[in-house]
């Protein structure tokens, strides 16, 4: 079996997570996955969603879009379309609620920080480089309130990254893209945590049911791409400008 990009089953294609990349946004990442990019930024507001209020209790939420021409063809702004897609809406609360598995609302105090991940060229895998790159944009953002001194501990209790994984041609691969992606006999996507903990998986049987020893081969590579994911996570938040 030879994958369309000439890769290795566990490889991942060139990643890279540039941080910083916006003026104004208190924390912010471009993540590149091969020809996959997302600009992921982190806006804090001092103020929380109503269902919080006078609860102590902070919120990290996320909005998730594609660019009209982030695809092989145009596609229409959500905006103009008058509503968000369920694909948009399923994403953005993926990214959401993978971001709160890390974070101490407590300790953000009654402020809240939204994550805008904007896909500005798609081949496959948006959702888990946005995930990624929104964790970086999420610590620099917090590390900019600790030397503001708007909070006094972190509010990151751990790291999260995300990656794709699917069985293509026979085979368990890792980082799909689009290529892969459309033709996988099995698609998944991982979010795991640097301790080794699982946040969530998605799975899905596109021609097949599929095995536990297939879901076995898919997390063993997921663990290894997220485990160099996780270095370049630390390499961009040391390297930032906070």
């Amino acid at each position: 079996m030879s994958r369309p990009s000439g890769r290795a089953n566990d490889a991942l294609r060139n990643i890279l997570l540039e941080h910083s990349i916006s003026l104004h946004a208190e924390g912010s990442c471009f993540a590149k996955f091969g020809n996959t990019h997302v600009l992921c930024t982190a806006s804090v507001e001092d103020r929380v969603p109503s269902f919080l209020r006078n609860t102590g209790k902070g919120w990290v939420t996320a909005e998730y879009g594609m660019l009209p021409r982030s695809t092989h063809s145009r596609i229409d702004r959500e905006a103009a379309r008058g509503k968000q897609g369920g694909r948009t809406l399923e994403i953005q609360r993926l990214i959401g609620r993978s971001l709160r598995a890390v974070t101490n609302l407590k300790a953000l105090g009654e402020r809240q920080i939204k994550i805008d991940c904007d896909v500005i060229q798609a081949d496959g895998g948006t959702r888990t480089a946005a995930i990624t790159g929104a964790w970086v944009a999420l610590k620099i953002a917090c590390e900019h309130l600790l030397l503001t001194g708007a909070i006094t501990q972190s509010p990151l209790k751990g790291q999260i990254a995300a990656i794709s994984c699917g069985v293509y041609q026979g085979q368990a691969v890792l980082d799909l893209d689009y290529d892969e992606d459309s033709n996988a006999e099995i698609d998944a996507n991982f979010i795991l945590t640097a301790e080794g903990e699982l946040v969530e998986i998605q799975a899905t049987g596109e021609e097949r049911p599929f095995s536990r020893d297939s879901l076995n081969d898919m997390l063993d590579l997921a663990e290894t791409g997220c485990g160099h994911l996780f270095s370049l996570q630390q390499h961009a938040v040391q390297n930032s400008s906070i």
